[in-house]
């Protein structure tokens, strides 16, 4: 019974935020005990309802959420995702989770996310198409390109993020409205570089920390063996740059299963294997995996990119990679970042390593916002700019605040880890500008 509450507790996105943001507040001077209370609770929470055709003339009805957490450094931005699991809790986590990101990576946006409990894989194009121009029209001004800014997420693509803006142009005519979502189409405004943004972030912010962390066995990725749970749109991805880069990707995996080489995989099979088949899974001359397999397979980098959890207390003490670089939102639970750090693995975490998403929506924004159209090149070296500034920042300040550690007179204290550096940081802007503006009235 009590490895049932254990574990009830460990999967509470909500808990789990709190316990980040509680354990990362402890190494900031000087935070009042209001603005804790402020930095934790959502500034607005929006739940709608409402009904749908479907293709037989059938009814059903769908629930919508969209929170926005917090608006101190300009407004919201973060995703929509369309999952059967997606909840009020879920979405508020996340974007609590958007608010660290975007101070951390210094973009002017608070964290924002929402969501849609469907089943898109269930769901014909049409009805996608009306659920979401719903959605949004139920948001009304709650959203908007100085309010809150949506963006692709979990099973929304250029197409979902297509009808937004169109939603919202109809509602509001007259107006540059393009910057009201991004992660569009390229041609009606979208970025250049935004559909490999958040993959090619966890490229940079990993080769970044590879050569300025001095504690770490490896200089560069070269010759390094790389596993990669969930190969959809972000773990594809990374799986071809972190090739690219050098990097030997020996297992990927989907919803279905994954498959391994020690030897390395073509990825040009795999990715032909799966527009055939829909999964990685069978692939000639490989080995069949489990997802649960690939988490704890002899690595040098995993990569969890599917969902969140994935790693937990059940099976943080057979992970043998020697650096986990969170593609996925909240792939690691607080638990299992415990025991991890006491074995010594690194974790780079999801709002410093996967920032590069709401980087790049940050250009798409502010192209959007002066009518300009930004090259490749431009998109990607900003991008890296950002990426290797972050990740220089934190591992600066993870060594300080490691030195103070050790440096006690009292009994020592557990090492500070990568994300609750990350957390301190981000903690430290928010507190010192909401101190700036002044509290209002």
């Amino acid at each position: 019974m009590e490895t049932e509450t254990t574990l009830v507790t460990e999967f509470d996105s909500i808990q789990s935020s709190e316990i980040r943001f509680e354990k990362a507040a402890a190494h900031v001077d000087g935070l009042k005990r209001g603005l804790k209370e402020f930095f934790v609770v959502p500034k607005r929470t929006i739940r709608v309802c409402f009904p749908i055709e479907l293709d037989d003339g059938s009814v059903q009805t769908f629930y919508g959420y969209r929170v926005l957490h917090n608006s101190i450094l300009g407004p919201g931005k973060g995703g929509i995702r369309y999952h059967p699991d997606v909840d009020c809790d879920e979405v508020a986590a996340l974007a609590a989770l958007m608010t660290w990101k975007c101070a951390l990576i210094d973009v002017p946006f608070g964290g924002a996310k929402g969501g849609v409990t469907c089943d898109p894989k269930n769901l014909s194009e049409t009805e996608l198409r009306h659920i979401t121009r719903r959605f949004i029209s139920e948001l009304g001004d709650n959203i908007g390109p100085y309010t809150d800014i949506p963006a692709p997420d979990m099973y929304t693509s250029q197409q979902t993020m297509a009808w937004v803006y169109d939603t919202f142009q109809m509602l509001h005519p007259g107006a540059n409205n393009r910057p009201v979502v991004t992660g569009k189409p390229i041609e009606i405004g979208g970025s250049l570089g935004r559909d490999q943004a958040t993959a090619r972030g966890c490229l940079y912010a990993t080769e970044r920390y590879l050569q300025y962390n001095k504690l770490s066995a490896f200089e560069s990725l070269e010759g390094l063996r790389v596993a990669i749970q969930g190969y959809g749109e972000v773990g594809a991805t990374a799986a071809k740059l972190f090739q690219d880069a050098g990097a030997t990707i020996i297992a990927v995996s989907d919803s279905q299963g994954g498959i391994c080489d020690p030897q390395g995989l073509n990825l040009t099979e795999v990715d032909l294997h799966k527009q055939t088949s829909g999964t990685v899974v069978g692939l000639p001359e490989t080995q069949t995996i489990t997802n649960d397999d690939l988490l704890v397979i002899d690595c040098d980098i995993l990569i969890p990119a599917a969902l969140g959890s994935q790693i937990h207390s059940d099976n943080a003490e057979n992970i043998s990679a020697k650096l986990i670089v969170e593609g996925a939102n909240g792939p690691v639970t607080p638990l299992a970042d415990d025991i991890l750090v006491r074995r010594g693995i690194q974790v780079l975490p999801d709002i410093l390593v996967n920032s590069g998403g709401v980087v790049v929506s940050y250009f798409e924004w502010a192209q959007n916002i002066s009518n300009e159209k930004w090259d490749l090149d431009t998109v990607n070296h900003r991008l890296r700019y950002k990426m290797h500034l972050a990740v220089s920042k934190v591992v600066d300040r993870w060594t300080e605040l490691n030195q103070q550690q050790g440096s006690e007179q009292s009994e020592p204290l557990d090492p500070v880890d990568l994300r609750t550096t990350a957390m301190v940081l981000s903690i430290e802007l928010l507190a010192r500008v909401t101190l700036q503006r002044g509290i209002w009235p």
